[in-house]
């Protein structure tokens, strides 16, 4: 057995938790609000990390009626997906959106 783990594999196990999930989310919603353009990919990043995590992006594809080829595309680095799909992602994995 290999003595340390690779931090992808480990991050992926970590957010297969519901709650977990959600505190990375916010986290990184968070994180999106400072403007730059690295801190709002960083939001694209966590959702596809959580997806992976609940099943895979052709998972929740299938779920949003979205090709799996167009989902890896939106969460992307160069994705800039509208409000409608990312309400759709977040339904579709179980979380909402809130404001404070």
């Amino acid at each position: 057995m290999p003595r340390y783990r690779d931090y992808h594999e480990e991050l992926i196990d970590y957010l297969k938790d519901h709650d977990e999930a959600v505190a990375y989310l916010n986290a990184a919603w968070e994180e999106s609000l400072n403007g730059d353009e690295e801190s709002q990919q960083l939001f694209l990043l966590a959702l596809r990390n959580v997806a992976e995590a609940q099943g895979g992006l052709g998972k929740l594809a299938k779920k949003v009626h979205i090709r799996r080829e167009q989902l890896y595309r939106i969460l992307s680095p160069r994705g800039n997906p509208g409000l409608r799909i990312i309400r759709a992602l977040l339904v579709a994995l179980g979380v909402s959106l809130r404001f404070a």
